[in-house]
């Protein structure tokens, strides 16, 4: 299928999947303008080919409409996992998407590319419920549009083992909400390969990837894993519901809220596909088990293990 190399404007690109994200479509040949809050705290993205940083608030629709004219396709990667004083979900996921909606239709850019959540709108934590929103929006827009819904997704400088492995190193005992949740976890990588895929074919038009890897896991078997290839040894101790939503209501107090009681509403929803979206793109889903130890490892030998890792399996 033909390649096409595209002027993309991206939201959102600063974070976990855009830092993963970037270099690959840098590497493609597209030309980006990547925008931020505040272009200094992010300049290292700036010397990516192809890269132009600019700060501004993604939240003004007069502010959109000139960054995207003249722009192939807009790509919203803005998504939070827990509320705080200055963003809530609302805003975050659906009053943002409305505004890149309206402001593509201005502005003369057809195509949208919007970051979601696998069981966007199912289940009762807002998380879930504006994903759902947003997502309708898209749906809704006129626009050709693809929407990318990924599970839990891992990887180097993840919010899922990394988080663990803090806490893991930290207690001794590691008391574990919703340790029965089913989630699919899935590799960073492979979320970027499926954006990449369809940026650069301009493929997927009015399709929605639901994102997984090989494995269904518990919660509980995944934080055993994580213990176990970090080499710890730890008591991991299910809690009931009772207990498991206190945890989370203390959770959002301690520094980076390691649990919020709407994450614990959000693990009440198994996180596991129904369609494999990376196999309808030809993608080949990377295990969770087989990249850990890499992802564990001490930093000094970390890249040594990727290396191997993905000569192994032939990235």
């Amino acid at each position: 299928m033909t390649s096409y190399s595209q002027r993309l404007v991206i939201l959102g690109g600063t974070g976990f999947v855009g830092s993963h994200l970037l270099p690959r479509l840098s590497a493609a040949g597209h030309q980006i303008l990547l925008l931020s809050r505040n272009r200094e705290k992010h300049r290292q993205f700036g010397v990516l080919p192809g890269v132009e940083l600019r700060s501004a608030d993604v939240y003004d629709r007069a502010t959109l409409v000139r960054c995207l004219h003249g722009a192939d396709a807009a790509l919203n990667l803005v998504g939070i996992l827990n509320e705080s004083a200055g963003m809530q979900f609302r805003k975050a996921h659906v009053d943002l998407t409305s505004t890149l909606v309206a402001a593509c239709r201005e502005a003369g850019v057809q195509r949208l590319h919007q970051m979601s959540s696998l069981r966007a709108g199912e289940g009762a934590s807002l998380y879930l419920i504006t994903r759902g929103e947003a997502e309708r929006v898209v749906r809704a827009s006129g626009l050709a549009w693809t929407i990318y819904q990924p599970s839990v997704i891992f990887g180097r400088g993840d919010g899922l083992v990394t988080r663990f492995l803090a806490l893991l190193r930290m207690l001794p005992v590691l008391p574990l909400a919703r340790a029965a949740a089913k989630l699919q976890p899935v590799a960073v990588e492979d979320v970027c390969a499926a954006i990449e895929h369809c940026v650069t074919r301009n493929d997927g038009i009015g399709c929605s990837y639901e994102l997984g890897g090989p494995e269904v896991m518990s919660l509980g078997e995944i934080v055993h894993t994580v213990c176990a290839a970090a080499g710890l040894h730890r008591w991991i101790v299910p809690l009931p519901d009772a207990l498991g939503i206190l945890q989370a209501r203390l959770g959002e107090w301690l520094p980076g809220k390691p649990l919020s009681r709407d994450n614990f509403l959000s693990l009440q929803t198994d996180s596991v596909t129904r369609n494999d979206g990376l196999g309808t793109l030809g993608i080949d889903a990377q295990s969770f088990r087989e990249q850990l130890p890499a992802l564990v490892a001490p930093q000094d030998i970390r890249q040594s293990l990727l290396d191997s890792a993905r000569s192994r399996l032939g990235h």
